[in-house]
């Protein structure tokens, strides 16, 4: 065979893979690889065509623009072409890009405005004498989808507009479904049985692709309008910019956060920032588009076959890949649970190489269908753990395994149960060695005692030597201990020992969460430390005693009883007391703590915060001598609503919870301020 029937042969195979997955994608709804690897098939496809133009067809998929259009919608044919766009996957492609437009111009010095990429459905919406007259999708660039029932349906859509509107015009827009409705949407699928959809973009197309319009009502889908296709019977504005701005005004909804950028090096700066807050968007974004500000110019640079020289997609690194499931592992966490988690073929995702990923607990993984041997979507986003979507299950060969738990703990072979109403699986054996090595490891985490210096690799060391045995002989190593173990120099044996040495002072809420009681996490140990000044406190405490207290339920006020019930329990705090570690608030800690103005509220937070992240705003709260709840009861004082707040608002509202906007929030926080500063006066913010 010659080279060139080689060549020939992969543009075929190619060919049919690409065309393949734009029906899953663009047709079915429910693609199979990441947007990253389809990407990777249409840019060899590209090269190979570049490279051997006679071999290019009229029916490559590199000459078309999307997918042909389903007929049960009735089909809809552009005025105008609703063009893709190239792609530029660094900050170099980028600048070639910028540098061909300059070429052309004559110029390098234009204007650029961005915007986020918004991972949804490309619509055309055209208006005559005010009013919405046809909703389409891309379709194949030419011809699109009637969905023009459905897109009324969406509320964020104007059905009528204002005398100020031209005559006849059309405007370009993605239809999205916001990260919270994307997982509500899920949430319901699970519980009717049905098939979970792999991300908000399939989701916001099969929400549009309805047939009947009433599902896609019931659905929260939302709009960008990201440009003018055309416009008949009024002159429009010289620029993208202000078009946009045109465009608002008339009542469209526009992306907040478009910007105008004066030079590249602005338009890398205003990548970055979206790369590094991109998890905080309520939205999923894949990129940034970047476009020619004056309409002058981009009519002069025009289009090349089926994109526009004047735009780009600077596209982010992907955050899911494909790859096989080679195993299902197990881990046993500090409360006894196991913790099965994916065995992977190495896959790059997100410029990070995964080989494992969290699978949750066994009704997850039944729920999913995932099956070891199964190809499968793996999914990374920010730093969080990566986990799996969901398995490919077109791919399947017959030999793939259904998993479940072992009858018998993997580590110390003892007997697993299931405890009633409970996801997790758990060993019955307390002193299970992987049980006693995870408690050491979370003793000395941050937000516990937060002993710098030992990870889990020391810790593992430490407890394989037989150093320890449990997280209060850290406070019995000496030097020649630690130094007796490999890699272990003088100067980080000393850093090590004095951060031990710190760690005796920590407050008793910190040693409470530290101590990993079942159900305990950082919020209820501060509730715990405000209410007992001691653990000896704590350990007298009946179950109807810890009921008393809020947020505090029948399985929390169980799981605490039953910790100091066990022998080895009180016996690791006896040797922490022996250490001299703190077991109890001293009085400045306790006058202090009752000095506080928010003391006895409980606050809930719901929607996104304009000035303050969640994280911020509930450490205010607890600076405060508040608490922050995690769900609505009658125990909460206030719900503060940011933006697209959920549905603990409409529980808040049914039984009566005072509510405060960002702004009333954050004035009551300067209150408490004012309040403490004049406490010998007597103001105090309890009294509201």
């Amino acid at each position: 065979m010659s080279d060139l029937d080689k060549v020939s042969q992969r543009i075929q195979q190619l060919r049919e893979s690409i065309n393949y997955h734009n029906r899953r994608y663009y047709v079915l709804d429910s693609p199979e690889i990441s947007d990253a690897e389809y990407d990777q098939l249409m840019t060899e496809l590209r090269r190979l065509e570049a490279e051997h133009p006679a071999l290019v067809t009229l029916d490559s998929p590199t000459q078309r623009i999307g997918a042909p259009p389903v007929e049960a919608f009735g089909v809809v044919e552009h005025p105008q072409p609703l063009l893709g766009l190239a792609n530029a996957f660094s900050y170099e492609e980028l600048a070639a890009w910028h540098k061909r437009a300059g070429n052309l111009l004559g110029r390098h010095q234009f204007d650029l405005v961005c915007e986020p990429k918004t991972d949804g459905l490309a619509v055309a919406l055209t208006y005559l004498e005010g009013l919405l007259v046809t909703g389409a999708t891309r379709g194949d660039g030419y011809h699109g989808e009637d969905i023009t029932q459905n897109v009324r349906a969406i509320r964020s859509i104007p059905l009528s507009l204002p005398k100020e509107a031209p005559p006849r015009f059309e405007v370009r827009g993605e239809v999205y479904l916001p990260k919270a409705g994307f997982r509500k949407l899920n949430e319901e699928r699970a519980r009717e049985g049905l098939p979970l959809l792999a991300n908000p973009r399939n989701a916001a197309a099969g929400s549009v692709r309805q047939l009947d319009s009433s599902v896609t009502a019931r659905r929260p889908l939302d709009i960008f309008i990201y440009a003018l296709g055309w416009a008949e019977g009024k002159t429009m504005p010289d620029t993208h910019w202000e078009t946009m701005q045109y465009l608002k005004s008339l009542g469209f909804k526009m992306n907040p956060d478009i910007a105008m950028c004066r030079s590249l090096d602005e338009t890398k700066e205003y990548y970055q920032r979206w790369l590094e807050s991109r998890e905080d968007s309520p939205y999923e974004a894949d990129g940034i588009v970047v476009k020619v500000n004056s309409i002058a110019l981009q009519q002069e640079l025009g289009n090349v076959a089926h994109e526009p020289r004047w735009a780009i997609a600077y596209k982010f690194p992907p955050i899911q890949g494909t790859t096989r499931l080679n195993d299902i592992g197990i881990n046993v966490g500090r409360t006894g649970s196991l913790n099965p988690y994916a065995i992977l073929e190495p896959v790059r995702v997100g410029g990070v190489v995964i080989s494992q990923a969290a699978l949750h607990n066994e009704e997850d993984i039944h729920r999913k269908d995932i099956r070891i041997g199964d190809w499968v979507v793996v999914q990374r986003a920010g730093e969080v753990i990566p986990e799996i979507v969901g398995p490919v299950v077109s791919r399947r060969t017959g030999h793939e395994r259904v998993f479940s738990v072992p009858d018998r703990c993997p580590v110390c072979e003892s007997e697993v149960i299931k405890p009633q109403g409970e996801a997790m699986h758990r060993c019955t054996n307390t002193a299970c060695p992987s049980q006693a090595l995870e408690k050491i490891k979370h003793f000395v985490g941050r937000g516990a005692m937060d002993v710098d210096g030992i990870g889990g690799k020391l810790c593992r060391a430490l407890f394989k030597a037989g150093l320890i045995k449990d997280a209060a002989d850290l406070y019995y190593l000496t030097r020649e201990h630690l130094l007796s173990l490999e890699r272990m120099a003088d100067k980080s044996v000393s850093n090590l020992l004095n951060s031990i040495e710190r760690s005796r002072n920590r407050p008793l809420a910190r040693v409470l969460f530290a101590l990993g009681i079942f159900h305990v996490g950082e919020q209820y140990a501060e509730l715990l430390a405000e209410t007992f000044d001691s653990i000896d406190d704590l350990a007298r405490a009946s179950e109807e005693d810890l009921l008393s207290l809020p947020s505090i339920g029948p399985k929390i006020a169980e799981s605490i009883v039953a910790f100091f019930r066990q022998d080895g329990n009180r016996q690791i705090i006896e040797k922490l007391g022996r250490a001299g570690v703190r077991l109890k608030k001293d009085q400045t800690e306790r006058t202090e703590r009752a000095n506080l103005p928010f003391v006895g509220l409980e606050f809930l937070l719901t929607g996104k915060l304009e000035s303050l992240s969640r994280p911020e705003a509930e450490a205010r709260i607890k600076a405060r001598g508040g608490k922050a709840g995690s769900d609505v009861t009658r125990k909460t004082s206030y719900v503060v609503v940011g933006a697209e707040p959920g549905s603990k608002l409409l529980k808040a509202e049914k039984l009566g919870i005072k509510t405060l906007s960002e702004g009333e929030f954050l004035e009551l926080l300067s209150e408490a301020n004012q309040s403490h500063r004049d406490s010998e006066e007597g103001s105090s913010i309890t009294g509201r």
